[in-house]
C-alpha cells in the first residue's frame, strides 16, 4: 500500500512539473514570507498540543467528509486551540490537493503541516510556495540517503520536518537526521493494521529536546489521555474531528 501511494504521488507530481517547472516553483518558494515556528508552536507545555488534520478520505476508512470549504474548517480548528493545522494534499486515496493547503494557509495564523507521500525535492519546494510551514517526511517510504537530502531541503526552506516512525528501526534512522519533531504512527502504511500501545514503546527511547507527536487510532478523549500518559507533547486527529463537531471535540481532546 505505502509503496502504491508513494509510486502515485511521483506521478502526479511528475504531472504537475510538466506544467510547472521547478525553477518557477523554486522561485515561488524564495518569495514567500517566511515559514511559523512550527517547534515554538508545539513545544511541551502542561496540556498536550493538538495537530487537527483536514481530512476527507483515507485508504482504511474510504471517505470521511466532503468538506467543501476547508479554509473554515481550519478556522474552527484554531478557533477550538489546535496548535498546527495539517492538510493533506493528496488527492488519489485521500482526496486533497495544493488548493486546499493554500485555502488553510490564507485562513489560520497558526503553522500549516503539509501531510503527502513526499518523496522529491519538487514537492518540498511546491509545500512552501504553497504556505506550507511543516512537511511531513515519511521513513518507511525513503531510502536514507534522501530522507536525509529533502530534511536538510525541509530546514533550509526554513519549515520545519514532522519526520514519521512506525517502528524503533526507523526510529533510529530519524534520530540520525538530528529530527527535533518525531512522529510515531500507530498505523502501518504497509498493512494499514494498527498499534495503539507502540508509541509507548517508542517514546521512552527518544532524548530530550524531542518533541514526539502520536498519530492514528485517535477517536475519543481516552486515546488522547492514552498517548498523553505515554510521553505524548502532540497528538496528531483527523477522522474524529471532520466526523463531528470540531470545535467541541477539539475541547473534550484538550481536556482529556
Amino acid at each position: 500500500m505505502l509503496a502504491d501511494l508513494v509510486a502515485g504521488a511521483l506521478e502526479d507530481a511528475a504531472e504537475r512539473r510538466a506544467a510547472r517547472s521547478l525553477d518557477d516553483v523554486e522561485r515561488a518558494a524564495l518569495d514567500r514570507e517566511p515559514a511559523l515556528d512550527a517547534l515554538a508552536a508545539l513545544e511541551p507545555t502542561d496540556t498536550v498540543r493538538i495537530i487537527a488534520e483536514v481530512k476527507r478520505a483515507s485508504p482504511s476508512r474510504g471517505a470521511l467528509a466532503d468538506i467543501p470549504d476547508p479554509a473554515a474548517l481550519a478556522s474552527s480548528y484554531e478557533r477550538g486551540g489546535a496548535s498546527v493545522v495539517s492538510v493533506l494534499t493528496e488527492p488519489r486515496r485521500f482526496g486533497g490537493s495544493l488548493a486546499d493547503l493554500e485555502a488553510v494557509r490564507a485562513a489560520v495564523s497558526i503553522p500549516v503541516l503539509r501531510k503527502d507521500f513526499i518523496a522529491t525535492p519538487y514537492q518540498v519546494f511546491e509545500a512552501r510556495a504553497a504556505g506550507a510551514d511543516l512537511v511531513l517526511l515519511i521513513v518507511a517510504a525513503l531510502e536514507q540517503p534522501v530522507l536525509a537530502e529533502l530534511h536538510r531541503l525541509v530546514l533550509e526552506l526554513g519549515m520545519t520536518p514532522l519526520v514519521e516512525t512506525h517502528d524503533a528501526a526507523e526510529l533510529e534512522r530519524a534520530l540520525e537526521l538530528d529530527a527535533r519533531l518525531i512522529g510515531v504512527n500507530a498505523r502501518d502504511l504497509s498493512t494499514f493494521e494498527l498499534d495503539r500501545d507502540l508509541f509507548g514503546r517508542l517514546a521512552p527511547t527518544m532524548p530530550p529536546g524531542v518533541i514526539k507527536v502520536a498519530e492514528s487510532a485517535v477517536l475519543a478523549p481516552a486515546d488522547v489521555a492514552h498517548y498523553r500518559a505515554a510521553g505524548a507533547d502532540a497528538v496528531l486527529i483527523g477522522e474524529a474531528l471532520v466526523t463531528g463537531d470540531p470545535e467541541a471535540t477539539l475541547a473534550e481532546f484538550l481536556a482529556a
